[in-house]
C-alpha cells in the first residue's frame, strides 16, 4: 500500500499533465471569428514628436584636405650675378621654414634673397633706378635693420644698406665688373680732354684782336652801369648829397638861434612886468620896447622855419628829379651794356675760331652724354635673380624643382604659408549662405575639433595649382585659428562645419515636417490634444537647421506635434 504522500504527488502531478496539455491546445486552436480578427491590421495611428526648447545652430558641412595654404611658385627673373653666363645652382632650396632676409639658394655662388612685397623682381636695380620695386627693397632693408631711406630712388644711402645688407649674410654686394670698369675710365677721360680742348680754343678766340677793342667796352659798359646802380641805390635811401646837408644844418642852426632869442626877449619881458615886492611910490616901468623885441623874435622865428621848409621841398623836389636823371642814367648804361655785349657776340660769331669752339663744345656734350647714359646702371647694383619678393613671410619651401649642380631655367621651388588651410567645395545653393569670417570647425578622425574661420569662397578661394573642384560646385577655403595639434597631417581629409546662423538663447524647435504652409501662407503645425485628437496651431518660423525648424506661437516645451499618421 502506497502512502499517502507519495499518492499526493501522483494526483498533483496528474493534475498539472491535465493542464498543460488544455493550454497547449488552447494556442493553436483558434474560432473562425478569432482567425478572421488577428489577421484585420490595426487601425493607424498619429506619429508625433515632442516640442523641444534648445540652442539652433544652422551649419554647412564641408569636406576638404587639410594642406599647407597659398603656394606661391618661385621663377627667377633674370641673370644671378652681374654676367649673363651659364646659371647654375650651386646650393639648392631646402624644405622649411623661409624667413625674410634669409638665402632661398645660391646661383654661381651669388644668393637669391627672399623679401617680402606685392611688386615682382623685373629688371637690375642700379644706382639712379626709380620705382616701387626699390621703394619696397628699401622698405625691407628698414624693417631687416638696415635704415635704408624711403625715397623709391636707389641713391647712395640705399647702396651704402645693399652693401652693408650682403656683408652681413656672408656675401659681397654685386660691384662692376672689370669690362664695367674700364669703360667708365674711358669714357670719364674722353669728357676731360673734350673740356680742355674747348678751353684751348675758347682761349684762343678770347685773345683774338679783332674783339680785343670790343672786350674793352664791354668792360667800360659794366663799369658805368655798376656806378649808375650804385648812384641811383644811394639816392632811393634818402641819403642827402654833402652841399644839401650843408643847407639843411645851416637852416637848423637858424631855426635854433632865432629860437633863443625869442626866448631871451619874452623871460626880459616877463622880467620887467612882474611888481615890485614893495609898493613904490615911482610910476610902472615902460615895457613897449621889450614887446618890440618879442615880437621882432618870434616874426625871426617863423620866417627861419619857413627857410627850412622851402628848403626841405626843394630838397624833396630835388631828389625826385635827381631819381628820374639817375634812372635815366641807368637806363642808359643797360643799353650801352646790351649793345657792348652784342656788338662782342657778332664779333666772336664772324671769328675764324668760333666754328672751332662750337665744334669742341659739342664734342664736350657728346661725351658727358655718353658718361651720364653710361652712369644710369654703373655702381653697385642688384641684378634681377638676386630677389623674390614674395606675399607673405616667413613662408615654407615646400617642393624643391631644382637640385645644386642643375640649371636654372623655369620654376626653382614652391613656397607656401606657415599654416594650414582646409581645401573643399560646396554646392552652390550652400554657397550663398557663406560669407568670408564665418566661424567654422575642423573634425578628426579621432573625433576632436578645432576652431577656425571661413577665409574665401568661390574663384579666391582657388589655390594656384589646385585642380579644379567637381562641377555644380564652388570651391571654399577654410582657415584654422592655429597650429597645435595639426603639425604633421598635412594631406589629411578632414571634415569642416561653418556656422552660417544660430539662436542667441534656446528657442522652441520642431521638426521640420510638422510645419504645414496652408493656401493663406501661413505656417501651421498639429498639437495632439488627446489620443488621436488634434488642433491646428498657427506659428512664426525662424532659422532652420539639422531638420529642425525655430518655431514662435501658442506652444510650449513638451507638446507634441504631427509629423505623419492618419
Amino acid at each position: 500500500m502506497k502512502s499517502p504522500r507519495k499518492l499526493l504527488a501522483a494526483v498533483l502531478a496528474g493534475v498539472l499533465a491535465v493542464a498543460g496539455a488544455g493550454w497547449f491546445l488552447s494556442t493553436r486552436l483558434r474560432s473562425p471569428a478569432d482567425e478572421a480578427a488577428r489577421r484585420t491590421p490595426p487601425k493607424a495611428s498619429l506619429v508625433t514628436a515632442a516640442v523641444e526648447r534648445r540652442t539652433l545652430v544652422s551649419t554647412v558641412a564641408v569636406s576638404g584636405t587639410l594642406m599647407y595654404g597659398s603656394p606661391f611658385p618661385i621663377t627667377l627673373a633674370g641673370v644671378v650675378g652681374g654676367a649673363a653666363e651659364l646659371q647654375r645652382a650651386t646650393r639648392a632650396p631646402r624644405q622649411g621654414r623661409l624667413r625674410e632676409g634669409g638665402v632661398l639658394m645660391e646661383v654661381n655662388g651669388r644668393p637669391v634673397f627672399a623679401l617680402r612685397g606685392k611688386v615682382p623682381m623685373h629688371r637690375t636695380i642700379a644706382p639712379g633706378t626709380k620705382g616701387e620695386d626699390v621703394e619696397q627693397v628699401q622698405r625691407a632693408l628698414r624693417r631687416l635693420g638696415f635704415g635704408a631711406p624711403v625715397t623709391g630712388v636707389f641713391d647712395r644711402a640705399t647702396v651704402a644698406a645693399v652693401t652693408r645688407f650682403y656683408a652681413k649674410r656672408g656675401y659681397e654686394a654685386q660691384r662692376p665688373a672689370l669690362a664695367d670698369r674700364q669703360a667708365h675710365d674711358t669714357l670719364r677721360r674722353a669728357v676731360q680732354t673734350a673740356k680742355e680742348t674747348l678751353a684751348l680754343e675758347q682761349r684762343a678766340l678770347d685773345q683774338g684782336r679783332d674783339v680785343l677793342p670790343l672786350k674793352i667796352k664791354l668792360g667800360n659798359a659794366e663799369e658805368e652801369l655798376r656806378a649808375a646802380e650804385s648812384a641811383l641805390e644811394e639816392a632811393e635811401d634818402g641819403r642827402l648829397t654833402p652841399e644839401e646837408q650843408t643847407r639843411a644844418d645851416a637852416a637848423d642852426s637858424a631855426v635854433r638861434a632865432a629860437g633863443e632869442k625869442l626866448l631871451e626877449a619874452e623871460q626880459a619881458l616877463a622880467e620887467a612886468s612882474r611888481p615890485a615886492p614893495t609898493p613904490s611910490p615911482s610910476p610902472g616901468a615902460d615895457t613897449r620896447l621889450l614887446e618890440l623885441r618879442v615880437a621882432n623874435a618870434r616874426a625871426e622865428l617863423d620866417a627861419a622855419r619857413r627857410a627850412r621848409e622851402r628848403l626841405t621841398d626843394e630838397g624833396a623836389q630835388a631828389r625826385v628829379k635827381r631819381l628820374r636823371e639817375l634812372r635815366a642814367a641807368v637806363r642808359t648804361a643797360q643799353e650801352g651794356l646790351v649793345t657792348a655785349e652784342q656788338a662782342l657776340r657778332h664779333a666772336r660769331q664772324v671769328s675764324p675760331a668760333k666754328l672751332k669752339v662750337a665744334n669742341a663744345k659739342k664734342d664736350v656734350a657728346a661725351a658727358a652724354s655718353l658718361l651720364a647714359e653710361f652712369l644710369r646702371t654703373y655702381g653697385t647694383s642688384i641684378p634681377p635673380g638676386e630677389l623674390v619678393f614674395l606675399p607673405a613671410l616667413p613662408a615654407r619651401v615646400h617642393k624643391t624643382e631644382v637640385k645644386a649642380g642643375q640649371m636654372v631655367e623655369d620654376e626653382v621651388a614652391t613656397v607656401t604659408s606657415s599654416s594650414f588651410t582646409v581645401s573643399g567645395s560646396v554646392e552652390p545653393a550652400e554657397a550663398d549662405l557663406l560669407r568670408e569670417g564665418l566661424k567654422a570647425g575642423i573634425e578628426l578622425d579621432s573625433g576632436r575639433t578645432y576652431p577656425a574661420t571661413l577665409t574665401a569662397v568661390g574663384e579666391k578661394a582657388k589655390l594656384p595649382g589646385q585642380e579644379d573642384p567637381p562641377p555644380g560646385t564652388l570651391p571654399v577655403l577654410i582657415t584654422p585659428g592655429s597650429m597645435k595639434g595639426l603639425k604633421g597631417l598635412s594631406g589629411t581629409v578632414v571634415s569642416a562645419k561653418v556656422t552660417v546662423g544660430a539662436t542667441d538663447e534656446p528657442v522652441l524647435v520642431v521638426p521640420v515636417a510638422a510645419v504645414v504652409t496652408a493656401a493663406d501662407g501661413r505656417a501651421r503645425v498639429r498639437v495632439e490634444t488627446a489620443p488621436d485628437r488634434t488642433e491646428e496651431v498657427e506659428v512664426r518660423t525662424g532659422l532652420t537647421a539639422d531638420g529642425q525648424v525655430e518655431v514662435t506661437g501658442d506652444l510650449k516645451e513638451g507638446d507634441r506635434v504631427v509629423i505623419g499618421g492618419a
